[in-house]
C-alpha cells in the first residue's frame, strides 16, 4: 500500500471536523497565485487546509481542479473562496473536488440559507448532481453524495455591519459550520478604513462571536501569526486564514535578511487577505 493511499482517506476525511469538535483549532495559508508547485508545497508543510482565493486573486477555476490533483494524498484539505455567495459559484468549485467553500459577505439570513443550500443536494439543498470530476478524487469510496453531503464544510464569512446587525438569524441557519470573521471589511463597512484596534470593531466582534456560541457555530477569522493564534484561541475562534503563500515568502526571506542587516523592501505590508 503506497504512502498516499495509506493516509488520505483519515487525513481528508476527519481530520478538520475532527479537530474542530474536538475543541482544537486548524489554520490554513492563503493561495493567491496560480502556481501548483507552490500549492503542493503548501498543502504538506504542516498545514490543515488550503484557503484558494478566488474572490481577491486571479487563482482560476482549472487551476483549482489542478490544485485539488496535485495535493491528493497531501495533509492539507482544499477549501475554496468563491467570488460571490451564490449557487453558481459554489457549484463551480464543488464540482472540482474541493472539501468545502468559503463564502464571501454573507450578510443576511437569505445569503446564508444561498450558502448553505449550494453545498447539499437535494431534498435538503439545491446543489446540481455534475460532480464527475469531483468524484473522481473525493477521499471515501462509495456515493459521493451522501459523503459529500455529510462532510463538506460551508463558511460564511461576515464582513458588513448588516450582518452584524442580522447575526442571530444567520448563525441560526441550518446547514452553516462556520462563522468567519472578515475583520478588514467589517473595519471599513464600521467606516474606521480596515483599523484593528478600534472598540467599535471589537464590540462588533465580540456580537458575532456570542452568537456563534448561542448557535454552535465554529468561530473563524484571519490570523498572520502564531501569537494570533493562541490569543484568539483564547476567545473561542477555531478557524484560522494565515498569510498568503507570497506572505510566507516574506516572512521567510526576512528570516535571512535581517540578521544580515538587510530589511525585506515590500510595497504594501498587508500580507493577508
Amino acid at each position: 500500500m503506497t504512502d498516499e493511499n495509506r493516509v488520505a482517506p483519515d487525513i481528508k476525511k476527519n481530520r478538520i471536523r475532527a479537530r474542530l469538535a474536538a475543541g482544537d483549532f486548524v489554520v490554513g495559508p492563503t493561495i493567491t497565485t496560480n502556481n501548483l508547485e507552490t500549492a503542493a508545497l503548501a498543502a504538506r508543510l504542516g498545514f490543515h487546509f488550503l484557503w484558494v482565493e478566488m474572490e481577491h486573486s486571479p487563482v482560476s477555476l482549472q487551476t483549482l481542479r489542478e490544485i485539488v490533483l496535485a495535493t491528493r494524498g497531501a495533509e492539507a484539505a482544499i477549501l475554496a473562496r468563491v467570488p460571490t455567495a451564490e449557487l453558481w459559484t459554489a457549484k463551480r468549485v464543488l464540482d472540482q473536488g474541493v472539501a468545502g467553500v468559503i463564502f464571501p459577505f454573507v450578510s443576511t439570513a437569505e445569503i446564508a440559507k444561498t450558502a448553505a443550500m449550494a453545498c447539499r443536494y437535494p431534498p435538503t439543498g439545491r446543489r446540481g448532481s455534475g460532480a464527475g470530476l469531483a468524484s473522481s478524487t473525493w477521499f471515501e469510496p462509495g456515493s459521493y453524495y451522501d459523503s459529500a453531503d455529510a462532510h463538506m464544510l460551508t463558511i460564511c464569512v461576515i464582513e458588513e455591519e448588516r450582518a452584524v446587525a442580522d447575526i442571530d438569524a444567520i448563525a441560526a441557519t441550518p446547514g452553516i459550520d462556520v462563522i468567519f470573521i472578515g475583520t478588514s471589511d467589517l473595519s471599513f463597512s464600521l467606516g474606521l478604513r480596515g483599523r484593528q484596534n478600534e472598540p467599535e470593531l471589537d464590540r462588533a466582534i465580540d456580537t458575532v462571536v456570542a452568537a456563534a456560541r448561542r448557535y454552535n457555530k465554529y468561530l473563524g477569522r484571519p490570523a498572520r501569526s502564531a501569537e494570533q493564534i493562541q490569543r484568539y484561541r483564547q476567545q473561542g475562534f477555531q478557524v484560522f486564514q494565515s498569510v498568503t503563500e507570497l506572505g510566507l515568502m516574506e516572512l521567510g526571506a526576512g528570516e535571512i535578511l535581517r540578521p544580515l542587516g538587510i530589511t525585506p523592501s515590500t510595497k504594501d505590508k498587508s500580507i493577508l487577505y
